[in-house]
């Protein structure tokens, strides 16, 4: 199942400076070969394109079209994360180079290397025999390969130049409701219970690790057979900091059967982890404390932040959607899962700690 698309109405690039740029720095390729620019269809943030000439075969990453948030879409920081995450941790893609010509496709922008494998966004391949045992075996997968980003020793390298872990989720919790109020556009009556429980029950962080802030399946590839996650993408939200923000981000997204229709397909159709075998979040959560063993009594509260802080990510593509800023129109009912995504943030901050 592929995610490639052809290259969406004003998100086009320019065919002839873009060749002209990779023949100019990738001295293999030849300029008599055609250029072949796609787009990968999943993401609704920077903006990612498949690049082929001749036998080569690359991406191209780069932020996303109109203004963007303070700090938001960093390309050369992305970069120097993958430069010292590759050689570390392998799913993670080889960065090729990051230029900030701004001739080229009108921002600054990087070109890694191009991954194979099978995206699990809402359903399985055609023919993909159906069993309990393959939802068990990928949320397995998913799960252990968090675990294993998490173990990644990251000191020494650029990773701690690029982080400060001290202080970590004040610091989130305070800048994503700053980010909720720069790109408020509806009122939402209950934000201020959400946003003022966030603050007056932060809990004390675990030892920081390498976090990604963006594990959910459709930023993950697997081997055709499943038997291996093949790369792990869109790196863009990482950074050293308490582990457990991170399993709260990856559990925000990671959707079960009975959970409300709204929370299900508030982005189109609901996750893959909605099918029959999937662990549940409660099954994630149990096989992460074993297998990491961290602390995840106090769970509730990053599961609460993490539903607010997608809200707010929601919320800033809704922000670009409502300004005319991108005509994409998967966008135009973001408001609405923005609300979803508050309430149910709510909800889960009403539970107890386990």
């Amino acid at each position: 199942m592929s995610d490639i698309i052809p290259v969406r109405s004003g998100e086009e690039l320019n065919d002839k400076t873009v060749k002209e740029f990779l023949i100019n720095h990738f001295p293999q390729l030849s300029d008599k070969d055609p250029l072949i620019i796609n787009q990968f269809g999943t993401g609704a943030s920077n903006l990612t394109y498949e690049l082929k000439l001749g036998n080569w075969e690359g991406v191209l990453r780069r932020p996303p079209l109109g203004p963007v948030a303070p700090k938001a879409h960093d390309m050369k920081r992305e970069f120097k994360i993958l430069s010292a995450l590759h050689p570390l941790f392998s799913p993670a893609p080889k960065p090729y180079l990051f230029s900030e010509d701004e001739e080229v496709v009108g921002s600054p922008f990087l070109i890694m290397e191009r991954r194979h494998g099978i995206l699990l966004n809402t359903d399985f391949p055609p023919n993909t025999p159906s069993s309990n045992d393959l939802g068990e075996r990928l949320s397995e997968m998913m799960i252990d390969t968090l675990v294993q980003l998490h173990q990644v020793d990251y000191k020494g390298t650029v990773l701690e130049e690029l982080s400060n872990p001290d202080g970590f989720l004040e610091r989130q919790v305070y800048g994503w409701i700053k980010r909720y109020h720069r790109a408020k556009t509806n009122d939402i009556t209950i934000i201020d219970e959400l946003t003022n429980w966030l603050v007056k029950n932060i809990p004390s962080s675990q030892e920081a690790t390498i976090i990604h802030y963006d594990f959910k399946f459709n930023n993950a590839l697997f081997s055709h057979d499943f038997s291996q996650l093949t790369g792990l993408f869109d790196w863009e939200m990482t950074t050293v900091g308490d582990p457990l923000a991170d399993v709260g981000a990856a559990l925000s997204y990671w959707c079960q059967n009975d959970d409300p229709d709204l929370l299900k397909y508030g982005l189109g159709k609901p996750p893959i982890t909605v099918k029959e075998g999937f662990y549940t979040r409660n099954q994630f959560i149990d096989r992460y404390a074993a297998k990491s063993g961290h602390d995840l009594s106090q769970i509730h509260y990053y599961m609460t932040f993490a539903y607010f802080k997608l809200a707010v990510i929601c919320q800033q593509i809704y922000y670009r959607y409502h300004n005319g800023q991108t005509n994409d129109k998967r966008f135009k009912d973001f408001h609405l899962y923005v609300k979803t995504l508050i309430e149910h943030a709510v909800s889960v901050s009403r539970e107890k700690a386990r």
